[in-house]
């Protein structure tokens, strides 16, 4: 598959002529050009730096091929929009066109006590790929390619060294980095990638950049 990176959370996957986009926020500038080329969108929580809800209502009512998968919360933002908005939760498996999706986990990281955690499911690609969401979820799979989040309320670098270690995946995309400087970004890449406490390779991609996995 072929995986581009966005702003902050959002990545796509393209693969056999089949695209999907998972969490196009609106930290995300170019989510709506994301969303207007995908078959697809996966959520992993209403936050809004992940689910950019107008932008993708939106688009549900100008494409009627598009789908949607999320937690229930994401579902009851933007309705059943005759049942093309799919509420999934850990355990469900399904496919977009020759793409395999496993959901995994179900609470977003604990901020704060004061702060409500809401759902938040990850979401395993062709038993390949792993975007998280906020969570330092380990999914009980293989991975070959975890997107792992790097800034934000809820991270720690400890926390993140020690979900890599669990996951074991080949490699590690930084992803969620935009709260952090280049400095920052350069740092965290230093501490949790290959010759840092994970032993793992991390990739930094600009975004806009595309990769094959």
């Amino acid at each position: 598959m072929l995986l581009t990176k966005h702003v902050h959370a959002c990545v796509s996957l393209e693969k056999d002529g089949t695209r999907i986009v998972l969490d196009p926020g609106a930290l995300s500038p170019d989510a709506d050009e994301a969303v207007a080329a995908a078959h697809a969108v996966l959520v992993t929580h209403e936050h809004f730096d992940h689910f950019d809800a107008e932008l993708i209502a939106a688009a549900l009512d100008a494409r009627p091929e598009l789908r949607v998968y999320g937690t229930a919360s994401v579902a009851a933002i933007l309705g059943s929009h005759g049942g093309r908005v799919r509420t999934v939760t850990a355990g469900d498996a399904f496919a977009v066109g020759s793409f395999s999706v496993t959901v995994h986990g179900r609470r977003h990281a604990l901020i704060h006590p004061d702060i409500p955690c809401p759902d938040n499911v990850g979401y395993l690609v062709d038993a390949a790929l792993y975007h998280p969401g906020d969570a330092y979820f380990v999914p009980d799979a293989p991975v070959r390619t975890l997107l792992l989040p790097t800034s934000g309320p809820w991270t720690k670098l400890g926390e993140a060294a020690d979900f890599v270690r669990a996951v074991q995946p080949d490699r590690i995309v930084q992803i969620h980095e935009l709260m952090l400087s280049e400095l920052g970004q350069n740092s965290t890449a230093t501490l949790l990638g290959e010759n840092g406490l994970t032993g793992t390779p991390l990739t930094r991609l600009s975004p806009g950049t595309t990769i094959q996995l």
